[in-house]
């Protein structure tokens, strides 16, 4: 069963189409990334789930609910989270309370602080600190922990490694990796192709809004997915 489905897709912002008919979807407890260059319109696709675009015409369905004509907050009451690029720390709050704004969502699951601190254990050490005094990679820990206590069934990671060393994408790689034997779906925007392959079941391309290759993620590095992807 699909937890998202998105049949062509048509969005953009005011005048400007941005998607072109895309198709998408992430079975249950599965792992996808969606790769391409900049301005593809890969952050506009997670953007469009909770009608923060002009939705021309397509379909989303999460799970066997049609939302793109719905509320934005349907897809988080879905069960649709969201770690956005930027990562969107809300200031003036500590760690712990940006993590607990996620539980207003009411529902039950695995994720609770206990669970985010066992995976991100710095949280816990400065979960009293503001959340925007933590540097780049802790506040991407945020970022995941936060979308992670709305208990998601997928979750949407926009760009995680933007700004992290390696050393820190190896930690990510290996918290993505957690959430996915939690049974907590992953779709993740991304161009650290060596953090896809580590951490997803197959890949998406997107390139001038429209799809245009896919497959799994042992061929994403095969040269003409590679060819597809620098166009």
């Amino acid at each position: 069963m699909s937890s998202l489905r998105i049949e062509k897709l048509v969005a953009g912002y005011g005048a400007s189409t941005v998607l072109h008919g895309v198709d998408l979807a992430v079975n249950e407890g599965e792992s996808v990334a969606v790769v391409g260059r900049n301005g593809a319109g890969k952050s506009t696709l997670l953007q469009s789930l909770f009608r923060e675009t002009n939705i021309i015409s397509g379909e989303i369905w999460v799970h066997d609910t049609r939302i793109d004509r719905m509320p934005g907050y349907m897809a988080a009451k879905l069960g649709i989270s969201i770690s956005p690029q930027g990562r969107r720390i809300l200031p003036n709050l500590t760690v712990r309370e940006n993590l607990l704004l996620s539980k207003a969502t009411g529902r039950g699951g695995h994720w609770d602080l206990r669970a985010v601190y066992d995976l991100f254990p710095v949280l816990e050490e400065r979960a009293n600190r503001p959340g925007t005094m933590l540097s780049g990679g802790q506040q991407q820990m945020l970022a995941i922990g936060r979308a992670l206590m709305a208990n998601p069934s997928l979750i949407l990671l926009d760009e995680p490694s933007e700004g992290l060393s390696p050393v820190l994408i190896d930690g990510l790689v290996g918290a993505l990796n957690t959430i996915r034997k939690a049974g907590t779906g992953v779709l993740v925007v991304e161009q650290h192709l060596n953090l896809v392959k580590r951490v997803t079941d197959r890949f998406v391309i997107l390139a001038k809004g429209e799809v245009v290759g896919a497959g799994p993620t042992d061929a994403i590095g095969a040269p003409e997915n590679q060819a597809l992807m620098a166009l």
